[in-house]
């Protein structure tokens, strides 16, 4: 079973970007972030001509979730539990049927956090605190759990070409982190640094300061994968040349392999 989680920063205005990849790289799950679209505004029938089961978590604007899936779909919530007054558009749930295995799938798009301090890092940092209460919750089923997505989130020094140039930014403060490592705490394995260790490895690069051409990245999309699902993992990686491609999205997609 092979998972993208993809920020496509708009799916209107990357509507060309988005097929193209879809029809070379197959993915049979792939976790959209960032839409920027209502629920009844995106563009699903494109997706289900392409053979895809759709389901949305929207928001007018930004924000927004989708899981595209070759494979059956069960159980789909949407909401991050803990916040009833919480209508960011962040968080979508569902059960996907492999050929040996059903993995709970939770596609997510973590708060930015900036400017930091201020009411959004305390919303980061409020949102992280039901992240890591709902990903305990979650073990408690003893299933695979795929929680993935972008976590707006440097994890480590090495995960950022010019790590001091974000000291002071949300993504790398250390509480941000710390919350981060308090969720692997629980159980979980990065997939990414499960299989490498190899610096210089991004998954973002600003449309700003000619970053992609000076490689000036940072790695802020994850998969965090229960101890069941870690089992079955067989690759993970980063598609880096998608960034290269005309009209591409800042984030480029990130995968797991799993014998599922």
């Amino acid at each position: 079973m092979k998972i993208a989680t993809f920020n496509i920063n708009g799916v209107k205005a990357r509507i060309g970007a988005l097929t193209d990849w879809l029809d070379e790289a197959q993915p049979d799950v792939a976790l959209l972030q960032e839409i920027k679209s209502v629920d009844e505004g995106f563009p699903a029938e494109i997706f289900e001509d392409k053979g895809y089961n759709v389901e949305i978590h929207g928001q007018k604007g930004f924000n927004g979730v989708a899981i595209l899936s070759k494979l059956p779909l069960e159980d789909v919530t949407r909401g991050l539990p803990g916040d009833d007054e919480d209508d960011q558009a962040r968080w979508i749930e569902a059960t996907v049927i492999g050929d040996d295995h059903a993995v709970r799938l939770c596609g997510l798009y973590l708060p930015n956090g900036n400017p930091a301090p201020g009411p959004k890092y305390d919303y980061k940092l409020a949102w992280m605190q039901r992240l890591h209460a709902h990903a305990q919750s979650l073990l408690a089923q003893e299933i695979p759990v795929v929680m993935a997505g972008d976590y707006n989130i440097i994890p480590q020094d090495e995960d950022a070409a010019r790590p001091e140039a974000w000291r002071k930014d949300a993504l790398a403060l250390p509480d941000s982190r710390a919350a981060f490592r308090r969720i692997l705490s629980l159980g979980y394995t990065e997939a990414f640094r499960a299989r490498t260790q190899a610096p210089g490895m991004y998954s973002f690069w600003d449309y700003q300061a000619g970053a992609w051409d000076r490689n000036d990245g940072i790695r802020i999309d994850h998969h965090l994968l229960s101890p069941e699902a870690a089992d079955l993992l067989k690759d993970c990686w980063i598609e880096k040349e998608v960034r290269g491609r005309e009209k591409p999205s800042d984030h480029v997609p990130v995968w797991i392999d799993l014998a599922a």
